[in-house]
């Protein structure tokens, strides 16, 4: 992987899987969450999961889903990454960690300073902590809202884990999300579409280019 990782997640269709990865996306994520317009079904995230093997890692996300769920997905799928968008406490976490033998990001929905400290009992069995904002009042999903919050909250973090920053990211603001937060890993999702659930591929191109101009020129 490069020094700066960037997830594109929320990917539905074999265009824009290509285009991430034609792009130079590190990661690519999958939705596996009905309420969310960016769910796939197993057959789908099947055939994207092999597009993508190989060139980058494959990120799973999931929703309080129950162990079935994930074994299901695991099999089919064969993720890289588990990725745990709801409410999963850090017991769950180690448990699907230990089971599908995969690494696991924990997503924390971050409004203030003491959501970035309750991080610390997710970072003991987590891989990776993805911050993201806390979605608006009344939203029926977790992530893919569009939302951004202080970014400067992370600078200078040290859970001992890597840390990704997502929330409210798009190709205009990527560089400055960058500079305020020290961050070495970026989630995209819904700054990179053009209408809710469809991702765009010249949008994907300019996030990922965007981002990486940032880290060259030291932003």
């Amino acid at each position: 992987m490069t020094d700066l990782i960037i997830k594109i997640c929320g990917l539905t269709s074999e265009e824009t899987m290509q285009a991430a990865l034609d792009a130079g996306a590190d990661m690519v994520g999958l939705v596996f969450f009905p309420k969310s317009p960016r769910h796939v079904s197993l057959s789908e995230a099947c055939k994207l999961a092999d597009m993508a093997r190989g060139k980058a890692e494959i990120v799973a996300l999931t929703v309080d889903m129950n162990l079935d769920g994930l074994s299901r997905i695991n099999e089919l799928v064969n993720p890289d990454w588990f990725q745990f968008h709801g409410e999963e406490s850090p017991e769950a976490c180690a448990a699907a960690k230990v089971m599908f033998k995969k690494k696991v990001m924990k997503a924390v929905p971050v409004a203030d300073k003491t959501d970035i400290e309750q991080a610390m009992f997710y970072a003991i069995v987590a891989d990776m902590l993805l911050f993201d904002a806390k979605p608006p009042k009344g939203a029926d999903r977790p992530g893919g809202n569009g939302v951004s919050y202080d970014w400067s909250l992370l600078k200078g973090i040290d859970l001992g884990k890597p840390f990704m920053l997502s929330g409210g990211l798009d190709p205009s603001n990527v560089s400055e999300a960058l500079r305020q937060s020290g961050a070495k890993a970026i989630d995209v999702s819904s700054g990179v579409e053009r209408e809710k659930g469809v991702k765009d591929r010249e949008l994907i191109r300019a996030f990922v280019a965007n981002a990486r101009g940032a880290l060259v020129s030291g932003e």
